[in-house]
């Protein structure tokens, strides 16, 4: 592959990421996408196939690249206080750069778009493999690792940042209030983990209990 051919992808990559970003996915022809490039519009389906493969591999690439700005926060991150923290400036940093009015136009298209919808898929296992991570770790020296399934907890909060951050561009107040309900709860779940070792071993017991009695 020359470096002709590589920057002429990049550079379609990154108009095609701009034009969903201003114009929604509906916008986003190959006649747009190529004038924003300033490259032919066969290009498009030279290098990509079609509009929506492009669309798709500019948002693999992009997700990827905001996922790995965010790892060493996310490896700090020793409890769940912490991880809201960080998800706080995943919020501000990722509502300025526009990447959720990407990925919410990418959301909205995957209704009637198969490869829009595997986009998102990339895009949702992409941050809830990295939350995840953090919660195994996080959950393992916590009283509330037995009462908490981890893995569903990474799905959960994933599907609430992007709600909120989807909600965030119709009704501001209204995320920013959900935010806060989130702190609250947080704080709930700090005093259970500073809870003394007997309170603590009174926790699991009783969550011992009714996992066998929910499972059994």
């Amino acid at each position: 592959m020359t470096s002709r051919t590589v920057d002429t992808k990049a550079r379609l990559r990154t108009a095609a990421l701009a034009v969903v970003r201003e114009r929604g996915v509906g916008g986003a022809s190959a006649r747009a996408i190529a004038a924003a490039a300033e490259v032919n519009q066969a290009l498009i389906f030279y290098h990509f196939g079609s509009v929506s493969e492009l669309i798709e591999a500019a948002s693999d690439e992009a997700v990827e690249a905001r996922v790995r700005l965010y790892r060493d926060a996310f490896t700090g991150v020793d409890s769940l206080s912490d991880l809201l923290v960080v998800a706080r400036q995943v919020h501000e940093q990722e509502r300025q750069a526009g990447s959720m009015t990407v990925m919410a136009q990418i959301m909205a298209g995957a209704q009637s778009d198969p490869v829009l919808a595997r986009a998102g898929r990339h895009a949702l296992a992409a941050w809830t493999d990295e939350v995840d991570q953090v919660l195994r770790r996080v959950l393992a020296a916590s009283p509330l690792g037995s009462l908490i399934d981890g893995a569903g907890l990474a799905h959960l909060v994933s599907a609430a940042f992007m709600g909120i951050e989807l909600y965030h561009g119709a009704d501001p107040e209204s995320a920013d209030l959900a935010f806060g309900t989130i702190e609250r709860l947080n704080d709930v779940l700090s005093a259970i983990e500073g809870l003394g070792p007997a309170s603590q071993r009174a926790l699991r017991l009783a969550a011992a209990h009714v996992n066998k009695r929910t499972t059994g």
